[in-house]
């Protein structure tokens, strides 16, 4: 099960959330922004602290409620994955979710990639990959 997707942008502004379970406690529109910008500084200062050269960060923070999957872009753009720790198939479903991103954010001129992505079609598309199992 997916609970939760978040983008954020390469400065470590949140251009896109989105909740999936019901049972999710609701955070404020700042509780939000600030997820997003503490994801980023941490993401950050483990691709430098990192032992291996040419680490990207963090990739997965696990605990046994949930897993949090983050993919980061070649532009520096960051897909937060919020999902169940037994849900399989990550990996495709992250990969997935960035050809919606492509396909309806990034070929949309009208769509800045450091602004809030305010697509209805990217809602749809992405609310049908939920509901497709994989």
């Amino acid at each position: 099960m997916i609970f939760s997707i978040y983008i954020i942008n390469k400065a470590g502004g949140l251009v896109y959330n989105k909740d999936y379970s019901e049972g999710l406690s609701k955070l404020t529109s700042n509780e939000y922004l600030v997820l997003a910008g503490t994801f980023h500084g941490v993401h950050a200062i483990t691709s430098k602290i990192s032992p291996v050269p040419g680490s990207s960060g963090i990739e997965m923070l696990e605990t046994d409620t949930f897993r949090i999957h983050c993919f980061q872009t070649l532009t520096g753009t960051k897909f937060l994955l919020v999902a169940d720790p037994q849900q399989p198939s990550i990996d495709m479903t992250m990969k997935k979710i960035y050809e919606i991103y492509s396909d309806y954010t990034v070929k949309n001129p009208f769509q800045n990639p450091e602004m809030p992505i305010r697509s209805e079609q990217f809602d749809v598309h992405l609310r049908g990959q939920q509901q497709q199992p994989l």
